[in-house]
């Protein structure tokens, strides 16, 4: 490394943000740059421990070292091309990725890991600064067509090595705009869209062709897909939302899928018009979110800039602990509590081992949740859940949002149509090694193969379906895994 002493002489530096009472007045990105002397300073912490493992940490095999020590050395040029030759989308993953690959960094052992996201975003950003970030346009064809369908980042990995392969891909997305959850799950202020727009812009001079509002077993039959293309892969992501199956759900107004919840601020964000009999709004109201995931914190900030009376969020599971045992977890990915720049920003309580009972209201409109505190007990090897006596409370509720996460693909429409086979947990059964399914010349990828998982996921086997297609169509392949 360019400065083996790095880690002992430098500290971690977090990333910066606007003030909460600043950033929750509009909806864009509020993270500080910091200057190129502060990503060399940290790029110098990147210690020669002999083995990476935040290697293993991060599901697209990132060359983390080698583009740390570029930033450290100011070859900035050189960091992005080793930092692209693993991963497609760096704006995406330095933006909402969850850094597995800082967690198992060999200096989180003392909780000093290098600012591994930090480094990535600031790359990806000086190259888009300085126009390094080019088209890559094969200079062969291969007369080959393929369809991608669903545009998350799995189906734009996916087309965009396929086409730097020299096919002819179209990418197909059901909604009016390309970007799947990325477009309309992730809120602005995480990640605004024009990261998004860049890419599409790329990809389409690289020869890939979008077809939004193209709902493929609905708008356009799948036979039609299959006799027209050489290749389809399946990168639909896991939209079928885990629901709240409590009394009163269904006979009151005011509970709403996170989902629902935040496609419609980012389209109202993108100019878009929402119908007022359907518009979901969080201003003036009592805000309960239930799911203690991401989805959940990205409901907390929403809720929060719409101008919510209060917000509080209920999760059925324990509070982690504050600080995980090294020792026992590193270097995998460790239970622990995580507070998020949403919970900052003004939440009221989080409530922890917390079940709902029911939802009741007035008038055909929700006004309460009922709720009971739990405990979770081991028995014969699995955790059971039982109610704690005198545990039932009641919280005032306007609004409640459902960020339980999802638990498969949608199966009506596209996948009945074609017939794929499924596996126990509802997901398209396709493997990590050729990703085909049990239709031939049919593959899948990402959330609707693996179950909800995080965007590097998605760009990692985006990627590898595309390896497996080209191989497929062309005998070998020398796309990289």
């Amino acid at each position: 490394m360019g400065k083996p002493t790095g880690f002992m002489e430098l500290p971690r530096a977090e990333r910066r943000y606007q003030a909460p009472s600043d950033r929750i007045k509009h909806y864009r990105e509020f993270t500080l740059a910091p200057s190129d002397v502060e990503m060399a300073e940290q790029g110098a912490r990147c210690m020669d421990c002999g083995i990476p493992f935040c290697h293993q940490g991060c599901p697209v095999n990132n060359i983390i070292p080698e583009w740390n020590d570029g930033v450290y050395r100011g070859d900035w040029q050189e960091a992005l091309a080793v930092l692209h030759s693993t991963n497609n989308f760096p704006e995406f993953t330095g933006s909402i990725c969850p850094a597995p690959c800082e967690a198992a960094c060999t200096l989180n052992l003392n909780d000093q890991p290098v600012t591994i996201k930090s480094i990535e975003r600031a790359i990806i950003d000086k190259g888009w600064e300085m126009g390094w970030v080019k088209p890559q346009i094969p200079t062969e064809r291969s007369g080959k067509r393929v369809a991608v369908i669903g545009s998350g980042p799995a189906g734009m990995a996916c087309a965009q090595q396929l086409a730097r392969a020299g096919h002819e891909v179209v990418l197909y997305e059901k909604n009016d705009r390309i970007g799947g959850l990325l477009r309309y799950g992730i809120p602005d202020f995480k990640m605004e869209k024009i990261h998004i727009d860049r890419r599409i812009a790329q990809m389409q001079a690289e020869g890939v062709r979008f077809r939004p509002n193209s709902n493929i077993g609905k708008d356009i039959p799948v036979q039609k897909i299959l006799a027209e293309y050489d290749a389809v892969v399946l990168t639909i992501g896991s939209e079928k939302a885990r629901d709240l199956e409590v009394a009163g759900r269904n006979d009151y107004q005011g509970v709403h899928f996170a989902m629902d919840f935040l496609r419609q601020q980012n389209k109202r964000n993108a100019g878009d018009p929402i119908a007022d009999e359907v518009a979901i709004s969080a201003q003036g109201k009592h805000v309960v979110v239930i799911g203690g995931g991401d989805t959940g914190s990205d409901c907390i900030g929403t809720s929060i800039r719409q101008g919510a009376l209060s917000v509080v969020q209920l999760e059925i599971l324990p509070q982690p602990p504050e600080k995980e045992n090294k020792l026992l977890t590193w270097p995998n990915w460790p239970n622990k509590l995580r507070t998020t720049s949403s919970h900052d920003e003004g939440i009221k309580h989080r409530y922890w081992s917390a079940n709902t009972k029911s939802v009741t209201g007035k008038n055909g409109i929700i006004t309460h949740l009922n709720a009971v505190a739990v405990e979770w007990k081991q028995e014969n090897g699995q955790w059971q859940m039982s109610e704690k006596p005198d545990g039932t409370f009641t919280l005032k509720a306007d609004l409640v949002l459902l960020a339980m996460g999802f638990v498969h693909p949608v199966h009506e429409g596209l996948l009945q149509d074609l017939g794929v086979e499924l596996d126990g947990r509802g997901q398209i059964k396709a493997n990590e090694k050729h990703y085909s399914t049990s239709v031939d010349k049919v593959f899948a990828a990402g959330d609707g193969r693996r179950g909800q998982s995080l965007v590097v996921w998605a760009i990692r086997e985006g990627r590898q379906a595309a390896r497996a297609v080209d191989e497929y169509l062309m005998g070998a392949s020398e796309l990289p895994r």
